[in-house]
């Protein structure tokens, strides 16, 4: 996350402290270190094994919390079998597994899209030896490997031109631009996108609908933020500081000299950041009210159940909706927390079911953040190697 001087400076204010950070040469310190972001520098260059170069493209594919919960086994000549990381979950805010697998689904689409520009066609064998039932515990999901992946070499296979947004796609959690609606062209661009998945796409731009979406995401933010165990999830996954980055290529990343001053005054420790009251705790919840607030459209996918293979084929449909997004120049976002299954997030999830009105007996997978906004740098990614078995 990268902090204006204007904000670091407002934000010390608050707390009785203000330091002009270009006076002391820190307005660009503690920034985010290379190796952190180097996979998404012509990604693969150098690897002569098909799998291996589409799977350093997969790698970039957006997940919860930036988690990447991706093994990849390569063990058998020509195929991968991709399995859920058992140490990289979220029992908390996704206690069954549910995002994790669209999260997998999100890193087949780009392993297919990749494998495509090489001339290989994909045999993708989803849960090829059974998977975990629809409400089993998160822990369970590992158990089963997502899918068997034989790679194909076909002279005939067709690339994709979405592949050429996988560099630049981006999340954006940054306030959108609220005079600004989504342009009829971009609107039409990303209602016409191919989705292979099946599922269906609905979109509200600054209507009585949209009103709602936002203070329904506002409240869930809240509720995610004060209760202590979702809290506590979120932050353990937090990286403060370049040093942090680096060591950890993950999780929710904070960086620049707003933090490098908190950290450097004691003033940004983990018990301030989870206490009410405190100026860490603030911070983080007027950061997350300011994006909610800031958006004028949203979007939201659904699939017509809520099965395993669903829900990874939720992911592959929702990185392909952001991925022409990214072409269109619209900023996308998701919005997690309202599909999020804890007790305490049921009766605003009943409130936005009952706004959106999905098909019955459909499930409503991803809901995102539509707009326009700055681009931002990308969000860090561990190394191939850190996920590839052989």
């Amino acid at each position: 996350m990268k902090v204006s001087r204007r904000k670091f400076i407002w934000t010390l204010g608050g707390g009785g402290i203000v330091v002009a950070a270009s006076t002391v040469g820190l307005s660009r310190c503690d920034q985010m270190p290379a190796v952190a972001v180097a996979p998404w520098t012509n990604p693969g260059s150098g690897e002569t094994d098909p799998r291996r170069w589409a799977l350093a493209h997969a790698l970039l594919a957006p997940n919860p919390h930036n988690i990447q919960p991706w093994i990849a086994d390569l063990r058998v000549p020509e195929e991968i079998t991709l399995w859920v990381d058992p140490n990289r979950l979220l029992p908390e805010t996704d206690p069954n597994g549910r995002q994790i697998l669209i999260g997998h689904g999100t890193f087949i689409e780009l392993l297919d899209l990749a494998a495509r520009e090489q001339g290989y066609r994909l045999n993708i064998d989803l849960f090829p030896n059974g998977k975990a039932p629809e409400d089993a515990l998160a822990a369970e999901v590992p158990q089963y490997p997502v899918a068997r992946i034989r790679f194909e070499e076909d002279a005939s296979v067709q690339k994709d031109p979405l592949f050429q947004q996988v560099f630049t796609r981006r999340s954006i959690k940054e306030p959108y631009d609220m005079e600004r609606p989504l342009e009829s062209g971009h609107e039409r661009a990303l209602r016409e996108t191919r989705l292979p998945g099946g599922s269906s796409f609905e979109l509200a731009d600054q209507n009585p609908l949209a009103d709602r979406l936002r203070d329904l995401t506002s409240q869930a933010v809240l509720t995610e933020l004060e209760t202590p165990r979702t809290l506590k999830e979120s932050f353990d996954l937090t990286r403060v500081g370049a040093s942090e980055i680096a060591r950890h290529r993950d999780g929710i990343d904070l960086h620049g000299p707003m933090f490098w001053w908190l950290k450097h005054l004691g003033l940004f420790t983990p018990e301030d950041a989870m206490t009410p009251g405190t100026m860490s705790y603030q911070g983080g919840v007027d950061y997350a009210l300011g994006w909610a607030s800031g958006t004028r459209a949203f979007g939201w996918i659904s699939t017509a159940s809520n099965s395993r293979a669903d829900q990874v084929l939720a992911g592959r449909d929702y990185v392909r909706l952001n991925l022409a997004a990214t072409a269109a120049g619209v900023a996308m976002h998701p919005v997690s927390q309202l599909l999020q299954e804890y007790a305490e997030m049921t009766g605003l999830q009943s409130d936005f079911i009952e706004a959106v009105q999905p098909p019955e007996g459909s499930t409503v997978q991803m809901l995102f953040r539509l707009g326009y906004a700055d681009r931002v740098p990308p969000s860090p990614r561990r190394g191939l190697d850190s996920l590839v078995r052989t």
